[in-house]
């Protein structure tokens, strides 16, 4: 039995074949494990951890992980740097290619996941919004594969839900050097949340906030003492 074989066992035997767990309280929580995609140092912040820049005093991970808490009773940490997160109450996993790339990311959280879907969010963007995660995760059902939001600045592919059918097609397109998330998924069944759905929850769109410069570090700190989020 290889590793992966094996790692599926694992899953089945904790979650069971449908992928659903229970709440201590009896209530379910999503049947969806929620990833977060910690890729490694920055060269912007002189090789300093993103996830762990803090905003007002709490490190962006911790704004992100708050929300995921709510929602999901797996929450799987993709990363490079494992001994960073080890006081992080997070599965932590690392890249199964060695490629530098979002798909990697999100083919390592999928492959890992206990869920037949994950959420998949960066761990640079403190402010994502736990109503909008939801109206991504009420897409989950039917056929759809690849639950993703759209804005007037395109797909939204670091604040979607994919589904462990990606997998095989994720693959792939890794093997091939094929690294564009939106082409490798483009013959995939999909169900894309619109910007007006997302402007009634978000009217900001500020869940799509990213922390790339020192810059967006300090208009993060503004908007938290302006009372965000």
């Amino acid at each position: 039995m290889n590793i992966f074989e094996l790692t599926h066992k694992n899953i089945d035997r904790k979650y069971g074949k449908n992928g659903c767990s229970q709440r201590m309280d009896g209530t379910m929580k999503y049947n969806c494990t929620g990833v977060i995609l910690a890729g490694g140092l920055s060269t912007r912040f002189h090789g300093k951890n993103k996830a762990l820049l803090q905003i007002h005093g709490k490190p962006i991970l911790q704004y992100i992980y708050e929300v995921y808490q709510a929602l999901f009773d797996e929450i799987i940490l993709v990363t490079n740097n494992p001994l960073e997160y080890l006081d992080w109450d997070l599965e932590i996993v690392t890249d199964i290619f060695s490629i530098r790339s979002s798909m990697t990311g999100i083919h390592t959280g999928l492959f890992y996941a206990g869920h037949p879907y994950v959420f998949v969010t960066a761990c640079d963007t403190p402010f994502v919004k736990r109503q909008l995660v939801e109206t991504v995760l009420a897409g989950i059902g039917g056929n759809a594969e690849w639950i993703i939001p759209k804005t007037s600045l395109g797909m939204e592919p670091m604040c979607a839900v994919y589904a462990k059918q990606c997998l095989q097609n994720m693959e792939t397109c890794l093997r091939n050097e094929k690294f564009k998330i939106q082409k490798c998924l483009r013959k995939v069944p999909t169900k894309i949340i619109s910007e007006k759905k997302l402007l009634e929850i978000d009217p900001e769109l500020i869940s799509f906030f990213n922390i790339n410069t020192p810059e967006d570090l300090s208009r993060a700190e503004l908007l938290v003492q302006g009372g965000l989020p």
